[in-house]
């Protein structure tokens, strides 16, 4: 299905990825009454974790955001397919929350996790305007420097 938010994508050149697999004993999502609660997404690329290590150590700023905006596609692919392939189906990103691997005394997750949060703007417009936590962390699955989780309230 093809709808308003896939047009606004196609537009802007926004390519989805397949929606990751899990890669440990949990689910990709759980869609529950109107609310998709999205498990962490990693900065997945060609088959590998996207600029691994830590920000401000191995990874620049930079790259921490293009793997936060990485981790949003992930996202963004998991609820379509909580959604059967119809992103207009989306009414809400209700919350983000993610984690920034990286040094001691970083200081910048939000801005590493505005990868993710203005995409969500982008693609689902003031539907994408969502809470967010943004976190630091020793070290993170699979060496990534980024994962994000989410949870988007859904239309029947």
């Amino acid at each position: 299905m093809n709808g308003s938010i896939e047009r606004r994508m196609a537009e802007a050149g926004i390519v989805l990825p397949e929606a990751p697999k899990a890669v440990g004993s949990y689910v990709p999502y759980v869609v529950t009454g109107d609310l998709v609660f999205i498990s962490g997404q990693l900065p997945w690329i060609d088959g590998r974790i996207a600029h691994p290590g830590r920000v401000g150590v191995e990874v620049g700023i930079e790259d921490a955001i293009a793997a936060a905006r990485l981790c949003g596609l992930a996202l963004i692919a998991q609820v379509r397919a909580a959604c059967s392939g119809y992103l207009d189906r989306v009414a809400q990103v209700v919350r983000i929350g993610g984690f920034v691997a990286s040094e001691s005394g970083f200081a910048d997750q939000a801005k590493v996790l505005n990868g993710a949060s203005d995409l969500m703007v982008q693609v689902f417009a003031e539907a994408g305007r969502h809470a967010r936590a943004a976190v630091g962390a020793a070290s993170l699955p699979l060496n990534a420097c980024v994962e994000v989780e989410g949870l988007f309230r859904i239309r029947g």
